[in-house]
């Protein structure tokens, strides 16, 4: 039997276009539509792909609500049996939406769904409790092997087969805890587990763990009066257009821009290049992400003594640690350059 499927991709992978057409409203398609054809072979006749949903990352990401009625309307006229978003791999805006309206086929529409996209997209913690999220590289380079589990745990989803461990199945851990049963007991297990780490051996723990680095301090500013103070932000706030094509998740640069002679960032003027958050309160008023109005309040007050004349900015979104690493070091070397005793910089 094959199932009638609805699939939801954004204007890139819609062949719409790229973040120029961001703001385009939803439109929906008879059958599927780019990377909806790989899925609907890789699936050997499984499903049909009857209609592709295709909007704009910002609309989406500005109208949830009614794209996530499209989508349930869509759904029911097609008599579909099951839902797919994506893969979003590492995209912010995109990653959301494919998480919430796959949430809303499996709470509303009653039917399975599936997504696919990187552990740091902020659409894993808004749904992974609720739905399957098959765990992908940050980008489309991943795309073989994102469409293999989509269609490996796809497959269980529609025939109602028992579903395995997370690294059994490739998704995102759900934080949810079920009893399986072992050969040994747990005492056991970690006795034998303790005995291979004091060996030096390879074991693996059922009890991972986060790592987080440990970054020292700045030091504190001695004397704030005199001191030469900068803004900065990894939240993507660019001048209107992003001049340098900041990318909106794995920024490859950061650059720098005047505020000289500047009290407040205007809206229309500046805009939010980053991808991993709800641009429309930023780009209202940009200074809820870079806080010139605020610093420029204070230097009035003679809170420090003077402001620096331009701010440096990146986007964080999926951005590797190294590039992090090397965007910081040559931030602050800049900065150290020019007499700039400290730096505020904002985070998403």
């Amino acid at each position: 039997m094959t199932i009638k499927t609805v699939h939801y991709i954004n204007q890139f992978f819609g062949q719409i276009g790229g973040e120029e057409k961001a703001d385009v409203p939803p439109s929906v398609v008879e059958g599927a539509v780019g990377v909806g054809l790989q899925i609907e072979e890789r699936f050997k006749g499984k499903i049909r792909i009857v209609k592709t949903i295709i909007c704009g990352d910002n609309y989406a990401a500005e109208n949830t609500e009614t794209v996530s009625s499209l989508v349930l309307k869509e759904l029911q006229e097609a008599g579909a049996g099951f839902f797919i978003a994506g893969p979003s791999f590492g995209a912010g805006r995109y990653g959301t939406a494919c998480a919430l309206f796959c949430r809303e086929a499996v709470k509303k529409a009653k039917i399975p769904a599936i997504c696919a996209m990187n552990p740091v997209s902020p659409g894993v913690d808004l749904a992974k409790r609720d739905l399957y999220i098959m765990e992908t590289a940050d980008s489309a380079r991943d795309m073989k092997n994102a469409l293999e589990k989509i269609v490996s745990l796809g497959t269980k989803l529609i025939d109602g087969s028992p579903i395995g461990l997370p690294s059994e199945e490739g998704y995102i851990p759900r934080g949810i805890r079920i009893n399986v049963r072992e050969e040994k007991r747990g005492s056991r297990r970690a006795v034998d587990m303790l005995l291979k780490k004091l060996k030096g051996e390879p074991f693996t723990t059922e009890l991972p763990m986060p790592f987080f680095d440990h970054v020292p301090p700045a030091p504190a500013i001695k004397n704030l009066k005199a001191a030469v103070i900068a803004i900065g932000t990894e939240g993507g706030i660019v001048p209107r257009g992003n001049p340098d094509r900041i990318e909106a998740h794995n920024a490859s640069k950061w650059k720098s821009y005047t505020i000289s002679g500047i009290d407040s960032l205007a809206k229309g003027e500046y805009e939010v290049a980053h991808g991993g958050y709800d641009p429309v309160h930023a780009n209202e008023d940009p200074n809820r992400v870079l806080p010139l109005d605020a610093a420029r309040a204070c230097q009035k007050e003679s809170e420090f003594a003077s402001l620096y004349d331009s701010y440096p900015v990146t986007v964080g979104n999926v951005t590797a640690v190294r590039s992090a690493e090397k965007y910081g070091r040559e931030m602050g070397e800049m900065l150290k350059r020019d007499g700039v005793s400290g730096i505020v910089l904002t985070s998403t």
